[in-house]
């Protein structure tokens, strides 16, 4: 484990020299990630009205050709001066892109939202014990994975096997974004290596979607709310949770990413009428309160790890 400290566009600030830096640096990044979920969440309940229209996979596909348009035109990501690595990292980062999103979509597809998204969890989850150096994470870990399961309502017993393998490995795949969105913000300024990404997400994921909806992808409305759910779904968190993984801890952002299913109970209130119950407001509670006690010893830490 090593500290990020070259991001390549902005100089490391010294760790302990005044409470007043440490914590701009700290809390900053955290900001980020918190407005990437809530950006994410209202995404996804435009998603929801999508896929009777284009279906899974097709959802997936617009969400990425469009994410990719618009950060390849915004960004005019340099091909140009990037070593053998940079461009590995970058590749395998858009397919673990792809991958996540495909997967969870199936995984929606056969089972609840709430199944899915509890599920998915155990994946940076896991991820946040692997990569801290301290005990008092696992406690944190613990707290949000009852809060999570609560938010499930412990409904696991009947769920098609086949939506529960998709929603484990796009798990897996979201503890690997973890990892290579880190890496891939270290190596390339601003976010050159997300778009680039995000192209080859979309590249490798056209022919899936083509093959299940066809011509239905060319529909206009269906090009419209697919380019909105990129752009609150995809182009907005991906690049707040990119420039946030430059200094955040990987630990510390992982179980931050609790807060996802607390934010998904909160839209489902607000957009779509749907009351908490007693149990789905301590779910809400444990999971806040994980993230924050991960928050504090990170920032009490004073240094950020990589995977």
């Amino acid at each position: 484990m090593t500290t990020s400290s070259s991001a390549p566009t902005s100089s490391p600030t010294p760790v302990g020299t005044a409470h007043g830096p440490r914590r701009s640096s700290s809390l900053g990044p955290v900001g980020l990630v918190l407005a990437g979920g809530v950006s994410v969440q209202f995404g996804a309940a435009l998603a929801v009205t999508l896929m009777p229209r284009a279906g899974a996979l097709g959802v997936v596909t617009l969400r990425l050709l469009a994410a990719a348009v618009v950060l390849v035109v915004v960004c005019r990501p340099r091909l140009r001066g990037h070593s053998r690595t940079d461009w590995g990292t970058v590749v395998v980062f858009g397919l673990t892109l792809a991958a996540m999103n495909g997967l969870f979509y199936q995984a929606v597809d056969r089972i609840s939202l709430g199944a899915a998204v509890t599920l998915e969890f155990l994946g940076p989850l896991a991820l946040s014990v692997l990569a801290s150096r301290r005990a008092i994470n696992t406690v944190w870990a613990g707290l949000a994975l009852a809060g999570v399961f609560l938010l499930g309502g412990g409904d696991f017993g009947d769920l098609d096997p086949a939506g529960v393998a998709f929603a484990l490995g796009a798990g897996a795949m979201w503890a690997a974004y973890i990892v290579f969105s880190a890496r891939t913000g270290r190596r390339f300024p601003q976010a050159d290596g997300l778009a680039l990404a995000m192209a080859v997400g979309a590249l490798a994921f056209l022919p899936l979607g083509i093959a299940e909806s066809g011509a239905r992808l060319l529909d206009p409305v269906t090009v419209g709310l697919g380019a909105a759910v990129a752009l609150m779904s995809s182009v907005l968190p991906y690049t707040l949770e990119l420039l946030a993984l430059r200094t955040l801890p990987a630990s510390a952002f992982a179980i931050l990413m609790s807060l996802e299913p607390a934010l998904a109970a909160l839209a489902g209130f607000l957009i779509l009428d749907q009351s908490l119950s007693a149990l789905q407001a301590l779910a809400v509670a444990l999971v806040i309160a994980a993230s924050m006690g991960a928050v504090r010893t990170q920032v009490g830490r004073g240094k950020a790890i990589t995977p």
